[in-house]
């Protein structure tokens, strides 16, 4: 899975509608090989990215779960923890 794209489901509060399109612009760059379109499909592109935020929010705003939702800065420590750890830093 591509490392930018975050878990973006049970966190208080809600992903936004920009995290959403955010993490649907990184699959399609992922998928499509390619971080800045071509003129010639730049309309291809902004439809996918377009139609995975839209199942993306659709698939967030449909799932449930009893956990209790995650904080967004400890979830931030966490990952910076171990990106230290990782990388020695």
């Amino acid at each position: 899975m591509c490392r930018n794209i975050r878990v973006l489901h049970n966190f208080e509060p809600p992903a936004t509608s920009d995290e959403v399109q955010a993490a649907a612009l990184q699959y399609v760059r992922k998928v499509s090989g390619a971080a800045k379109p071509s003129a010639a499909n730049q309309a291809a592109f902004d439809k996918a990215v377009a139609a995975v935020a839209a199942a993306t929010q659709e698939l967030l705003d449909a799932l449930v779960t009893t956990a209790p939702p995650k904080d967004r800065e400890v979830e931030a420590a966490k990952a910076k923890a171990r990106a230290a750890e990782r990388y020695g830093r």
